[in-house]
C-alpha cells in the first residue's frame, strides 16, 4: 500500500462523514473557511462537501496567490517585458491571467515579449547566468511556501555577482489576510466565518504558532489540515467539536508535517532578505496592512521595483467577474454569471479560473457537471 492510500480510504471517509453528521447540530450552521487553494481543490476533487450534512458549510477563501494578485501588478510585469525588454521569468500559473487592455503574459509573449515559464527561482538565476547581456526579472509570487526559494535565489545572485538579475516581489502573507477577513466577519463586506481549516504547506514553513491569536483573541478555532481527503474531513470534525463545546483553540491535524515553530532555517532566510510592506493590495480584499514582503535595503540592487522605477496603478476588475467576492467567501463560482459560459479555463475572464489553486478552476474541473445534473455544489 502506498503511504498516500491511507488518507484516501473510502470506508474511513464514510466513517468520518457519519461522525460529522452525528455531532453537527442540525439547528445551527457551521461556516468553515478553507484558506488554502490546495484544500479547495481537494474538496472539489473528492466531493467532500457532498459527504457533509447540510448544516456544515465550506467557504472558499483567498488562498490562491495568483488569484489575489491585483491586475495592476500584472500590468507592471507586462510593462517590464514589453517596454523594458527584460527576460521575464515566472511560474506557469501566471501566464494566462487576464490583465488590462486584453493582455496577459502569454499574449505579451505573442507580441514579442520574452516571457519564460520556470519551475523554480533557481531557474531564473540560471537564465541570468546564461544571458549576461540581458536583464532577467523573476516575477516572484506566492505565500510563505514559495518565499524561501526566492530568498535563496537572491542570495545566490549576490554570491555570483550577477548584475543582470532582479526580483519583482509579489510574495504575500497568510495570517494578515486571515485577520483582515475576520475584521469584516459578518459585516462590512465579509463572509461569516466560524472557524478556519488552516493551510498545510504554509504552516510547514511558518509553524502553527502564528494562528494562535485567531483562537485566543478572535475566538475563532483553527485546525491546520493536510491536503488529503481524510485530512480535510478530520479537520471538519475537529472544528465541529470545538464549536459545539464553545471552544476556540488552535489544533494541528497535520502533525506529520507541521510543528509549532515551523522551518526555522527557512524563516531566517526570509527575514534576512525580505521585510514587510506597510500595505499591499489584494484582489477582492483591497489594501491589507503588512500583508506582503519587499526586499530589504541591503538587497535593493536586486529589487526590480527600484531598478525599473515601478509604480503600480490600481486597476478595476472585470465588471461581471465575481472573483473578488469568491475570494472573500461571499459567493461560490457557480454564482458568477460568467462561470463556465463566457469564462472557462480556455478563455478566462478572472484569475480564479486560471490558477491551479483557483476556486473557479476547481469547480469547473470537478463540480460543474454535478451541478448541471442537479446534485448541488461540490
Amino acid at each position: 500500500m502506498r503511504y498516500v492510500d491511507e488518507f484516501r480510504d473510502g470506508a474511513t471517509a464514510r466513517g468520518l462523514s457519519s461522525a460529522i453528521a452525528r455531532e453537527a447540530d442540525p439547528a445551527r450552521r457551521y461556516h468553515l473557511m478553507e484558506f488554502c487553494g490546495g484544500h479547495t481543490h481537494a474538496i472539489s476533487r473528492y466531493g467532500l462537501a457532498d459527504l457533509l450534512p447540510g448544516s456544515v458549510h465550506l467557504i472558499h477563501g483567498p488562498g490562491c496567490p495568483v488569484c489575489v494578485l491585483p491586475i495592476g501588478r500584472l500590468d507592471d510585469a507586462i510593462t517590464l517585458a514589453l517596454e523594458h525588454r527584460v527576460i521575464l521569468a515566472t511560474y506557469a500559473d501566471c501566464l494566462r491571467v487576464p490583465a488590462s487592455r486584453g493582455l496577459s503574459l502569454t499574449k505579451a509573449r505573442a507580441l514579442g515579449a520574452d516571457v519564460r515559464a520556470v519551475y523554480s527561482s533557481a531557474d531564473a538565476v540560471t537564465l541570468a547566468r546564461a544571458n549576461p547581456g540581458r536583464e532577467v526579472v523573476f516575477f516572484a509570487i506566492g505565500f510563505e511556501t514559495t518565499t524561501p526559494p526566492t530568498a535563496v535565489a537572491v542570495l545566490e545572485a549576490r554570491r555570483l555577482g550577477l548584475t543582470n538579475f532582479s526580483v519583482f516581489c509579489n510574495h504575500v502573507l497568510t495570517p494578515p489576510a486571515m485577520a483582515h477577513l475576520l475584521a469584516s466577519d459578518g459585516g462590512g463586506g465579509g463572509a461569516r466565518i466560524d472557524g478556519f481549516i488552516g493551510p498545510a504547506h504554509v504552516s510547514v514553513v511558518i509553524g502553527s504558532a502564528p494562528y494562535e491569536p485567531f483562537a485566543r483573541v478572535n475566538g475563532k478555532p483553527v485546525v491546520i489540515a493536510g491536503f488529503e481527503p481524510l485530512d480535510v474531513m478530520q479537520a471538519v470534525l475537529m472544528l465541529v467539536r470545538q464549536l459545539n463545546a464553545g471552544r476556540a483553540a488552535l489544533e494541528n491535524q497535520f502533525t506529520r508535517a507541521v510543528t509549532p515553530s515551523g522551518n526555522v532555517k527557512a524563516q531566517a532566510l526570509v527575514a534576512q532578505v525580505f521585510e514587510p510592506r506597510e500595505t499591499f493590495e489584494w484582489r477582492g480584499l483591497g489594501a491589507v496592512p503588512r500583508s506582503a514582503l519587499r526586499l530589504r535595503e541591503a538587497f535593493r540592487a536586486f529589487d526590480a521595483e527600484a531598478r525599473f522605477a515601478i509604480s503600480t496603478t490600481p486597476v478595476a476588475d472585470h465588471k461581471a467577474c465575481e472573483c473578488g467576492a469568491i475570494l472573500r467567501g461571499l459567493k461560490r463560482p457557480q454564482d458568477c454569471k460568467l462561470f463556465a459560459t463566457v469564462c472557462t479555463p480556455e478563455n478566462p475572464k478572472g484569475s480564479c479560473m486560471v490558477s491551479s489553486e483557483g476556486a473557479c478552476a476547481a469547480h469547473y474541473t470537478y463540480g460543474r457537471f454535478r451541478d448541471a445534473l442537479g446534485a448541488g455544489a461540490p
